[in-house]
């Protein structure tokens, strides 16, 4: 009954076998073998464009990268105030984009509130040496609270950066949950979009450690590779995450892992709701589920071996939980069961 977090589950035996595979025999160094060229064309064929990709080893590299791109003296980039750039990733991003600032804006359920996000920019109107000034906005698809961006949402923050040529970066550490919680194709939720950057994650969906900056505009991407190799993210063999993306994206492997996930998801949330002794905190889409349960159905549960992290709550939700109540966040992957499902609604 593992549910603390989709980093613990293991790598997806055809990602393991691609690895394996792919460890065998010479292949030239640095991002130059054939395996890491082929892996970016499949990158361009699923985006329906020509992009640059960059691969890199952690979500949080793959965000403070993206962001140290487009990087300005005194810049402010603008997320929510509940994101995994600003409340998780130990000061990376402005460490990594030589001091810029991250700027947490309000809104519901894990996503910027349109309003919030203008009056946020316009603090910043005009540009001053002592307040700093605007330099990307930054989404979360799927968001850090088990929530998703409709595509129309999209549309509304992609045009408010646009109205101030703000690039708009999305940070897709859960980008498959996503997708498939949507229905949508990669180009429709990205690009199409209005979406300039997007930190491409594997890691929580099966990958073993495989992220990807991908730049819709390849023009854009003219510094990376400077930007990369000094903060030691070009790895020597970088076929190693290729074999892994190769594995990944063949046969669309990567939707079938996030499509079980989210579908463990919904059972867990079903179950839950069910409930007496447990209520689902709000609604969510993706594999994140969040549930204020009993504090002893929470103590059964771990003593019977299920693993999951109690969560504080976001900004502005109400009402918290009573005294002998706990919320906590409840994680699927890929490889979670029907029965670990099961098991754990039967604790509970």
């Amino acid at each position: 009954m593992h549910f603390a977090s989709d980093n613990w589950s293991g790598a997806h035996p055809r990602i393991a076998e691609s690895l394996t595979r792919h460890a065998q025999g010479f292949a030239s160094a640095y991002g130059t073998s054939d395996l890491d060229k082929a892996v970016e064309d499949q990158f361009s064929t699923i985006f329906e464009r020509e992009v640059a990709v960059f691969f890199v080893a952690t979500g949080t590299a793959a965000n403070s990268l993206a962001l140290a791109s487009v990087a300005k003296a005194g810049g402010v980039s603008f997320c929510h105030a509940d994101a995994h750039v600003n409340a998780d990733e130990g000061g990376a991003p402005e460490f990594l984009t030589s001091g810029t600032r991250l700027f947490g804006v309000e809104g519901a359920e894990g996503r910027i509130d349109p309003q919030a996000l203008e009056a946020a920019i316009a603090r910043f109107e005009p540009a001053s040496p002592h307040h700093g000034r605007a330099m990307a906005v930054t989404v979360t698809q799927a968001t850090e609270v088990g929530t998703v961006y409709t595509l129309e949402e999209l549309d509304r923050i992609a045009a408010i950066a646009k109205a101030r040529d703000l690039p708009l970066h999305m940070d897709g550490a859960r980008f498959a949950n996503a997708l498939v919680a949507l229905d949508a194709t990669p180009a429709e939720m990205t690009w199409k979009r209005g979406v300039d950057i997007l930190s491409f994650g594997g890691t929580k969906n099966g990958c073993w450690c495989a992220e990807a900056i991908v730049f819709f505009d390849p023009e854009m991407a003219a510094d990376m590779p400077f930007i990369r190799k000094r903060s030691a993210q070009l790895f020597s063999k970088s076929r190693f995450i290729s074999a892994q993306l190769e594995a990944y994206l063949d046969g669309n492997l990567w939707l079938d892992l996030a499509g079980h996930s989210n579908a463990m998801a919904d059972r867990l949330r079903s179950g839950l709701a069910a409930k007496n002794t447990a209520r689902l905190a709000w609604d969510t889409t993706a594999n994140e589920v969040f549930a204020v349960i009993e504090k002893s159905s929470a103590e059964r549960a771990r003593a019977k071996g299920a693993k999951f992290h109690e969560w504080q709550p976001p900004h502005g939700w109400l009402p918290l939980p009573a005294e002998n109540e706990v919320l906590v966040r409840l994680v699927t992957s890929f490889a979670t069961t029907v029965e670990d499902v099961d098991q754990f609604l039967e604790v509970v």
